[in-house]
């Protein structure tokens, strides 16, 4: 490709500069944070930021939500092509439509143009997942939707401000259509705000050093993260690699599908191949945008570079999804609504393991995939209805590395440490809930001479008036991949699923359900843990007795995951000739 000359900058300048854009992403969150209405916002953090350049080019990537920012990127450009030459100071704009480049419909950004002396300079651009947007299934996630009409309100590019002026009309008109009203205006102010913020501080930037002096630092910036996935790229061998990750069918009755990544490696470019089956009337279609968030966090899994995080980190890299109305390049009208972890996550193990494949060294563990619910009724405390996505009910845990074992409660995989659960205090506080558990699983984390990250149980029951339960996911009977010859034998303990105690009795479900529960009944949500890495007969023995204490590995799963038979269950007295005899039959 063609090299553009690269402006020379002052060290000091460009660290202060960099300093500035990263300051203000982080601002930007912060004020999401301090000032959002709903737990999803302000105890969750399911929302993200990105800074971009008048081109549209995104200059800076927050360290939030990876199912976030990949899909960004295009939908920036095609918010920006739909307006072109209508865009002023003052405006504001709001999108989710996966027809533009968006994720999912409850995924909701604003863009906001920032002009400086009468030039447009930069975006600032935050996006957040709405507790509901409308449509018949509170939250959202309806696993008998056909088509995405059944799914909740499409917003393509809308202008909500026009030079400054808010336009109440349409910000009425959205707002009506949502479930919990108040929470869904509150969380847009937060947007508006959050944007605003990070325009105050780019203005003053450009005040302090010039216009043309931030945009040369900009542009080295730019060169720097594309010079370390190039140099990345050009030392892994030339050729073509692949890898398949299977997409298990959590109760849609299409079967289990096959996702396929193929990598291009020559010199010091990329091309991306993906090869998807058609695209199904089931929730877990994604559209292109979503679909480069996929791609970008598999490809970002294997290359683990440093920051600066911004688009020049895919000069280099060409997508292909496939053909329009496919799994993974879904076209209207598919329904959509849970491709932000299905199949995402499958997709992003596509293209790690065909990553891995051209540099085995490079090789880690698969994250847990989400499994997850969103609650809704009505609260009489305030009598008004409540509705929310429980993010506490996704965390799941990591996946083990040649050097460590995997981080607990940190996944799911789609987006990789960067959501949080929220206090139990203020979950409770925020809905008519009791949550009666919340922690860690025993046996859940994949078998390994590093042990996978273990997954979480959350256990919920309504106070005083049903409750609609909604659930979504897979990862219910095919457990995280492990690495390097990881290996586990005890597959139940390390799936999703969900438990619902009704009159002494317990139901086990592993499809997408919609559920009401009521008052005296307990709905238990099981997260999967992360894979393993290396063959589990290979951990230290000593290590698998300290998870047994710990209360991360049973006494059975010592001795069937990891060939480790403890011979008295208070001292935890490891049998070492059954241990070594076990160990040497495998």
């Amino acid at each position: 490709m063609t090299q553009m000359a690269i402006p020379e900058v002052d060290p000091i300048t460009l660290s202060v500069v960099r300093g500035v854009l990263e300051t203000t992403q982080r601002e930007m969150t912060l004020a999401l944070e301090q000032t959002a209405r709903s737990s999803v916002f302000n105890l969750a953090h399911d929302y993200s930021t990105a800074l971009f350049n008048h081109t549209p080019e995104m200059i800076l990537q927050g360290q939030d939500i990876p199912i976030h920012l990949g899909s960004l990127i295009p939908a920036m450009k095609a918010v920006d092509s739909f307006f072109e030459g209508d865009i002023h100071e003052g405006d504001l704009i709001l999108h989710n439509d996966p027809d533009y480049a968006g994720s999912h419909i409850i995924d909701t950004c604003m863009y906001y143009p920032v002009f400086y002396q009468g030039e447009l300079v930069f975006w600032t651009v935050c996006k957040g997942h709405l507790t509901d947007i409308g449509g018949p299934v509170p939250a959202g996630y309806n696993p008998d939707a056909k088509e995405i009409y059944a799914e909740g309100l499409r917003i393509p590019p809308i202008k909500i401000w026009d030079r400054g002026t808010p336009r109440n009309d349409i910000l009425n008109m959205l707002l009506t259509n949502m479930r919990a009203r108040r929470d869904q205006e509150g969380d847009f102010n937060a947007l508006i705000g959050a944007c605003q913020v990070g325009a105050r501080n780019l203005i003053a930037l450009l005040d302090k050093y010039g216009k043309q002096t931030v945009q040369d630092c900009i542009e080295v910036l730019l060169d720097m993260a594309n010079r370390h996935m190039s140099k990345l790229i050009a030392e892994v061998p030339d050729g073509t690699y692949s890898g398949t990750a299977i997409l298990e069918d959590a109760g849609h009755g299409f079967g289990d599908f096959e996702i396929t990544a193929t990598v291009l490696i020559e010199g010091e470019n990329c091309h991306i191949t993906i090869d998807s089956p058609p695209q199904i009337p089931y929730f877990i279609n994604s559209y292109e945008g979503n679909s480069y968030s996929g791609v970008y966090l598999g490809l970002m899994m294997f290359a683990q570079l440093p920051p600066p995080y911004n688009e020049g980190l895919y000069r280099n890299v060409t997508v292909d999804m496939g053909p329009k109305g496919t799994l993974c390049n879904a076209k209207s009208p598919a329904p959509h609504m849970n491709c932000t972890t299905t199949p995402m996550e499958t997709l992003t193990d596509a293209v790690r393991l065909a990553f891995e494949k051209a540099a085995p060294d490079k090789v880690s563990a698969s994250w847990g995939h989400a499994n997850g619910c969103n609650i809704a009724g009505w609260d009489t405390r305030h009598d008004e209805e409540y509705v929310t996505m429980v993010l506490a009910s996704i965390i799941s845990g990591a996946g083990a590395t040649a050097t460590q074992d995997g981080w607990h409660a940190c996944g799911p995989e789609c987006c990789f440490g960067a959501l949080t659960s929220g206090d139990i205090e203020m979950l409770e506080h925020s809905y008519p809930i009791i949550i009666h558990e919340y922690g860690l699983m025993e046996d859940s984390g994949g078998a390994g001479k590093h042990r996978g990250g273990s997954g979480t149980r959350w256990q919920v029951e309504p106070l005083d008036s049903p409750m609609t339960l909604i659930t979504f996911g897979e990862g219910r009977r095919i457990p995280a991949m492990g690495a390097a010859g990881a290996k586990s034998e005890m597959i139940d303990k390390k799936v999703g699923r969900l438990e619902l105690t009704r009159d002494g009795r317990t139901q086990v479900i592993t499809d997408n359900v919609i559920e009401t529960i009521h008052p005296g009944e307990r709905a238990a949500n099981m997260n999967p843990g992360g894979g393993g890495f290396g063959p589990a007969f290979e951990r230290d023995p000593q290590r698998v007795v300290d998870d047994v204490r710990n209360g991360l590995v049973s006494i059975e799963g010592a001795r069937r995951d990891y060939g480790v038979v403890i011979s008295d269950a208070q001292t935890l007295q490891i049998d070492a000739e059954a241990t070594s005899k076990l160990r040497a039959s495998a």
